[in-house]
């Protein structure tokens, strides 16, 4: 089984209530575990958009960078989000995940920062990766 984030699946998790559906993946089933550690995590759908602040996701994980949305701290649901992951990933024995491009929870190459997109990771990239997955994003496949 891969861990792939849901909104890739077409299922409506993003921050705002949308998908990414990402038909090639459709290959892959029914070997593909969705998840949104967004929602996961305790955050609504639809919800405010949030960014990393400070870093990228490995630092949030250490406690030296932070998760805004709007005016609201959501670092706490981002992290219990991740390791919600990543007790599913342990449950089922899966070594690898597909995630979403640019996200602040599943960017794997690069996050989105005051609407510009630079390069890191998100919190539950960096969570899989840092345990061991292979982690990916959805444009690796190409």
């Amino acid at each position: 089984m891969i861990i792939v984030s849901a909104c890739l699946l077409g299922i409506n998790c993003r921050w705002n209530g949308q998908s990414s559906l990402e038909k090639k993946l459709f290959a892959y089933l029914p070997d593909l575990l969705p998840v949104c550690p967004e929602q996961l995590g305790g955050l609504a759908t639809p919800r405010d958009p949030a960014q990393i602040t400070g870093g990228n996701g490995f630092d949030v994980l250490a406690g030296k960078a932070g998760v805004k949305a709007a005016f609201e701290d959501v670092t706490k649901e981002f992290i219990n989000g991740a390791q919600i992951v990543l007790r599913i990933a342990g449950l089922y024995n899966i070594k690898k995940a597909i995630l979403k491009e640019g996200s602040p929870s599943c960017g794997v190459h690069q996050i989105y920062r005051d609407k510009s997109i630079i390069a890191g990771m998100g919190v539950t990239a960096a969570i899989l990766r840092q345990e061991g997955l292979i982690v990916m994003s959805v444009e690796d496949l190409d």
